[in-house]
């Protein structure tokens, strides 16, 4: 959801990628749904791991932003270029069993927080983001 979001919001001032430490093959399809609901394209989304932009000739990574609260403590590819690093915790919500109903919620609930630290970041001056200071910004936006 995030790297739809950003590349959306970002309007070309940011290209995003999302990947998984272990991730299912396929798009969630309450992420596409809440997407979709917030008229947010979709199409073309895969599942990805993240080794895939750990290696050489991958594409030039200025951040990495952690999101799902259970990737936290994980232990993280070595990233070529150290790019500024942030955990931005939200609850996985493809972690919640349930109902669909409540599935949907959990969806809608980290799709929303998302969108609030994304707006952070887009709002951020070029100045802010110099690899000087991204990552204390980046950590920051994360306590929104």
């Amino acid at each position: 959801m995030a790297e739809v979001m950003l590349d959306h919001l970002g309007r070309g001032r940011f290209k995003a990628f999302s990947a998984g430490s272990h991730p299912s093959g396929k798009v969630n399809p309450f992420a596409i749904e809440a997407m979709e609901a917030a008229g947010l394209p979709t199409a073309g989304l895969r599942s990805k791991a993240w080794d895939e932009f750990a290696k050489a000739g991958s594409p030039h990574m200025d951040f990495i932003l952690t999101v799902c609260d259970n990737a936290a403590g994980e232990a993280c590819p070595a990233w070529p270029g150290h790019p500024a690093t942030a955990h931005w915790g939200v609850a996985d919500p493809a972690a919640i069993e349930g109902s669909d109903d409540a599935r949907r919620e959990a969806f809608r609930s980290a799709a929303a927080i998302l969108k609030r630290r994304i707006e952070l970041l887009v709002a951020l001056p070029d100045a802010k983001l110099d690899p000087l200071s991204a990552q204390w910004q980046l950590r920051q936006i994360g306590t929104e």
